[in-house]
């Protein structure tokens, strides 16, 4: 189960209890955003790319933000692409509305994009439709493996 894997993942932090439950959906960046009672810009949401081979590429971006395709081919010399929903299971190990870059299936490359830096603590998912952490930036940076922090999105404030 994919919430397991990122349990284990966080309990090498002693962070495996922050980890949020809920009894509702937090699958979308509105439902999340509900769900916790934050704006929808905060909730990191992970999204899903082909790379250059079989293996895919994930980037975290604010819940608010948008993929520029000129900014993302200009750094990656690919179109981003996204995963189809069998695909990211595939490679996350993780379902669509449960994605993270924690306790994934495959090592991935993780790019955090910086429309997440405008706030103190964003909540990414933890690899279920009804699940979250509390994370400071710096934080997510840790705990995910980031390769670097990246600017390929629009329309965020």
């Amino acid at each position: 189960m994919a919430l397991e894997s990122v349990k284990a993942h966080f309990k090498q932090w002693n962070r495996e209890e922050d980890i949020m439950e809920f009894t509702t959906s937090s699958a979308t960046v509105h439902e999340a955003a509900d769900t916790i009672g934050v704006k929808p810009a905060q909730i990191a949401k992970t999204l899903s790319f082909r790379g250059e081979g079989e293996k895919a590429i994930l980037v975290v971006t604010a819940g608010d933000a948008k993929i520029d395709n000129k900014k993302f081919r200009h750094l990656f010399h690919f179109k981003a692409r996204m995963l189809s929903p069998d695909e990211v299971l595939e490679q996350t190990g993780h379902p669509i509305g449960g994605v993270c870059p924690f306790g994934l299936a495959n090592e991935l490359d993780v790019f955090l994009d910086v429309s997440l830096k405008r706030f103190e603590k964003v909540f990414p998912a933890c690899g279920s439709t009804n699940s979250a952490i509390e994370l400071t930036c710096e934080e997510l940076y840790t705990y995910s493996g980031a390769k670097d922090w990246i600017d390929v999105c629009k329309e965020w404030e």
